[in-house]
């Protein structure tokens, strides 16, 4: 399953250089593939070693120490689960050349057919029984704060926040 590279970025902020836009696409891409493939040690390559991280269910992580381990026990169990995820880079705001803030949205898939679940909420005013029934359903919405070293973007500081507003499952 690819990300979707149909969709270009929003980019706000200071001037960036395209190279640097196209260098964070393909970073998330490298998240989506290591988290679709349940490879741990692609996915911690994108981290800084003073990475802090809040996973979608607010688990707060602080150093890669940290985030290695949680990563390391909850990403390989991933491998035979029906559902993956996409990435898409929605924005990215250059807050310095070398920081930027990347807003992602985050769909859970089929990992068989490629099928988007999250549609179950499509057009639904109320969808607390589409989630309780079906959680696996409720896309992300990750935001990154990546920082360039030396040449190689990598997160600094992640939050994921699962999607559970009305209007926002409502609208796709």
């Amino acid at each position: 399953m690819s990300p979707s590279s149909a969709a270009t970025p929003t980019v706000l902020g200071v001037p960036a250089p395209q190279e640097d836009v196209d260098a964070i696409v393909a970073f998330v891409a490298g998240v989506q593939e290591a988290q679709q493939n349940a490879q741990p040690d692609a996915f911690l390559s994108g981290f800084r070693e003073d990475a802090i991280w809040t996973t979608a269910h607010g688990k707060r992580l602080t150093g890669l120490p940290e985030i290695s381990a949680f990563t390391r026990k909850v990403l390989p169990p991933q491998a035979g689960s029906p559902v993956t995820a996409t990435y898409t880079v929605a924005l990215i705001l250059f807050i310095r050349p070398d920081v930027a803030a990347v807003k992602v949205r985050q769909r859970p898939a089929g990992r068989e057919g490629g099928e988007f679940l999250d549609e179950i909420f499509r057009g639904v005013e109320d969808p607390s029984e589409p989630i309780a029934a079906h959680p696996e359903s409720v896309p992300g919405t990750p935001t990154y704060v990546l920082a360039k070293d030396d040449g190689v973007w990598r997160i600094a500081a992640a939050q994921n926040t699962s999607v559970i507003d009305a209007e926002t499952l409502a609208a796709g």
